[in-house]
């Protein structure tokens, strides 16, 4: 029997190849749709497919949440990297405590502070990507 799976082939190969800056939106994106997936557990009414639809997700995004904490570079990163370090930690404890209890009202939250962490993220990285773009091509001019 072929396994051969060429979208998680493919997902694997990005991970390996993007540089750091995409690896983290790659992170951020991943742990909102394993949020999104939980939050459908939610409504199944199967007791057993309800709490591993929750669990499994909880914890993948738990997984993904301590990730990108330890990737912090607190002497780098200052006084941000401590905020993020503080807010990774209460969103992990918020999942935690959402999985034990199997109730939603701790993963919404973790998703309506994590969106936006993601967005401004990626529009970081768009801005970045248009600075390189103009400095090859000459357009902006460094001092």
């Amino acid at each position: 029997m072929n396994n051969f799976n060429p979208l998680k082939s493919y997902t694997q190969i990005a991970a390996k190849t993007a540089p750091p800056g995409l690896l983290v939106l790659m992170l951020f994106d991943r742990a909102l749709r394993s949020l999104q997936t939980a939050l459908t557990g939610f409504d199944q009414n199967d007791p057993r497919q309800r709490n591993e639809t929750i669990h499994n997700n909880l914890r993948r995004a738990v997984d993904i949440i301590r990730l990108l904490n330890n990737s912090l570079n607190l002497e780098q990163g200052g006084e941000l990297a401590v905020t993020l370090r503080n807010l990774y930690r209460y969103f992990e404890d918020r999942l935690l405590k959402s999985n034990l209890q199997k109730r939603r009202d701790g993963v919404d939250e973790v998703i309506t502070h994590l969106k936006p962490l993601r967005d401004a993220w990626a529009e970081m990285l768009n801005k970045q990507g248009q600075e390189i773009e103009e400095q090859k091509t000459g357009l902006l001019v460094t001092a």
